[in-house]
């Protein structure tokens, strides 16, 4: 259920491009919401049990993953949290699909053995939904070719199974499960933070996005 949940997420976000064509203003309260959900999820959920082992240097792997997104963002140009570069006759854009292929496995390691298994995974699936609309409504918009494009959409929704598989099975990804779920909380923060409280547009107060966030921090509060 859990690798089926990760693919459906990424195919709710295809077909939500092909079937509904949504406005970037749909998109963005979309992203308003997961980043609140993500964000309060990590707070109440995740951050308390890398933390109940008293272990002092866990703080140091949550900067990796800020870090670590950081570069990943450099990469990406800010797909994951809604930012979207699109160029008149663009090729593939292989350094934002490598990009976010790396963040959907390293965020399914976790899942692997987390005791808020669930509560993560709702996290990942509300945060893959915007994500894959942003990376379909680009190939949509480039000249990649349909076929190409389903071909990369079905790799991208893969990368979180293969990486809760690898969790599972591969010794050194269990045997230091908190150092990697804290690289990930890293990831998180730095996502859904960007997300919530970028600049909104002219510095004015947005009604509904306000309410998408609060939606999402109710929501997750109430999981």
């Amino acid at each position: 259920m859990t690798y089926l949940a990760l693919i459906i997420s990424v195919l709710v976000g295809v077909v939500i491009v092909y079937g509904f064509k949504p406005s970037n203003k749909s998109v963005q309260l979309l992203l308003a919401f997961s980043g609140a959900y993500l964000l309060s999820i990590t707070i109440l959920h995740l951050l308390p049990e890398v933390y109940i082992d008293g272990k002092s240097n866990i703080g140091l792997f949550i900067i990796l993953g800020l870090l670590l997104q950081l570069i990943l963002d450099f990469f990406s140009k800010g797909a994951e949290h809604g930012h979207m570069h699109i160029e008149e006759n663009m090729t593939f854009p292989w350094a934002l699909f490598l990009s976010l292929g790396i963040h959907a496995f390293m965020e399914g390691i976790p899942l692997a053995h987390n005791h808020h298994h669930d509560h993560l995974l709702w996290a990942i699936v509300v945060h893959k939904i915007p994500i894959s609309i942003i990376l379909a409504t680009l190939f949509v918009k480039s000249n990649i070719s349909r076929k190409y494009a389903v071909l990369f959409l079905v790799i991208f929704s893969l990368m979180s199974p293969l990486g809760s598989l690898a969790g599972e099975n591969i010794p050194i990804l269990t045997t230091y499960k908190k150092e990697i779920t804290a690289i990930i909380i890293g990831i998180f923060l730095h996502i859904s933070t960007i997300i919530l409280f970028e600049t909104s547009k002219d510095h004015k107060f947005n009604l509904l996005k306000f309410i998408a966030i609060l939606v999402g921090m109710v929501v997750a509060y109430l999981a």
